[in-house]
């Protein structure tokens, strides 16, 4: 199967990623995909991109390279209630959304409320790399979250590298496909690329998309009109 897109990608913006927006471009079409997204991390995250990155990711041209750049952020979840950090002022002059658990922003627990506020919240597009282990949920209740209010859940490469500290929720993710296969509701891959070189990665999570069976036409990464006319783009 032939991927178009990545959304989950990292700049030097976000502290402790090492390319560039045009490195991240050029590489992604060296690689043959027609779309990124730049989703550096938010405030929150020590060493991420303050107020300011995002509110001026408008002076970035819509295609970098020959490839669609789509002005996004990585958003820290906060507490149960789904809390996010960057107002919705600026949230809204942004093309993608995704929100996520980071131990170092939210204490490790047991995490259906969040990502099931988070899901609710219709500044999100994507849940981002639910399955850590660090934070147990209630895997139906969060798809059935996500496809209620139009959310989709990522299924994300970097939480499987070997040297990555989210290793050990493949359990989960075949879960989470599973459920979303049962009620014919897609997901989204994303490298979590912090160096150029991961973009369009997606090697560690194709086995579990194998062992849960998971249709094709439920990748949403086929196609990236989908994308963004589920994007409103």
């Amino acid at each position: 199967m032939k991927y178009k897109f990545d959304l989950h990608i990292h700049s030097l913006a976000s502290g402790h990623a090492y390319s560039t927006v045009t490195e991240n471009a050029r590489f992604a079409k060296e690689k043959g995909l027609e779309m990124i997204g730049l989703t550096d991390h938010a405030p929150k995250m020590p060493g991420g991109a303050c107020e300011l990155h995002f509110y001026n990711l408008n002076v970035l041209p819509d295609y970098i390279e020959g490839v669609r750049v789509l002005r996004g952020v990585e958003l820290n979840i906060l507490d149960d209630e789904g809390t996010i950090d960057l107002p919705d002022r600026i949230i809204d002059r942004l093309q993608l959304v995704i929100a996520s658990l980071h131990v170092v922003c939210i204490t490790p627990r047991e995490a259906t409320d969040a990502l099931v506020n988070a899901a609710k919240n219709k500044r999100v597009h994507i849940l981002g790399h639910p399955g850590d282990p660090r934070y147990p949920f209630d895997v139906k209740a969060v798809v059935k979250a996500a496809y209620e209010n139009n959310t989709l859940i990522e299924i994300n490469n970097a939480s499987f590298n070997p040297m990555n500290s989210r290793k050990g929720g493949e359990k989960t993710v075949v879960e989470i496909l599973k459920e979303c296969r049962k009620h014919s509701y897609p997901v989204i891959l994303g490298s979590d690329s912090h160096y150029h070189t991961n973009i369009g990665n997606f090697s560690y999570i194709e086995p579990l998309l194998a062992e849960a069976e998971m249709p094709e036409e439920l990748i949403i990464n086929r196609d990236s009109g989908e994308m963004l006319k589920f994007l409103g783009l």
